[in-house]
């Protein structure tokens, strides 16, 4: 793997890891307003939705350019991609209609909380896939071990 390839993946799933398991914890253990350690917990994913987007998009077009013939095959590339897609389904679809749910105003055990806590539980499942694949792909590289 390039270094700046090595860069990008650290900057992607090291950030991965902070904001989900150690920032929005943080937050929400230190803040009594859980609307305000929310909104800014949304805030920070977002941020890292288009972090991940860049890096996993510069990230997949090297696998693509370095496989060229063979990357339809390369597990690699299939991973990115995934990955690629889990965060433009969470920043495309669930975190614009969670704000939409949001801005409507969610009361305890309304429709909204009902159907915001759903969009939470998804986007909260595929974070946790992403970060398994990130960790996949840190633990082998995204490029193939140089063969002896």
């Amino acid at each position: 793997m390039s270094a700046g390839e090595n860069v990008l993946l650290t900057l992607w799933v090291g950030g991965l890891w902070i904001t989900g398991y150690l920032v929005v914890p943080a937050l929400f253990a230190s803040l009594d307003d859980r609307m305000l350690a929310g909104d800014l917990a949304g805030s920070v994913f977002s941020l890292m939705s288009w972090v991940g987007l860049v890096c996993g998009g510069v990230l997949l077009l090297a696998v693509v350019l370095r496989e060229r013939g063979r990357s339809l095959t390369a597990w690699r590339l299939w991973v990115l991609a995934a990955m690629l897609l889990i965060v433009a389904i969470g920043l495309f679809a669930l975190q614009p209609q969670m704000q939409a749910l949001k801005a409507q105003g969610i009361g305890p055990g309304s429709v909204q909380a009902i159907e915001f806590g759903r969009l939470h539980g998804v986007s909260s499942v595929l974070f946790l896939i992403n970060s398994i694949l990130g960790l996949l792909l840190v633990g082998s590289g995204v490029r193939p071990a140089a063969k002896a």
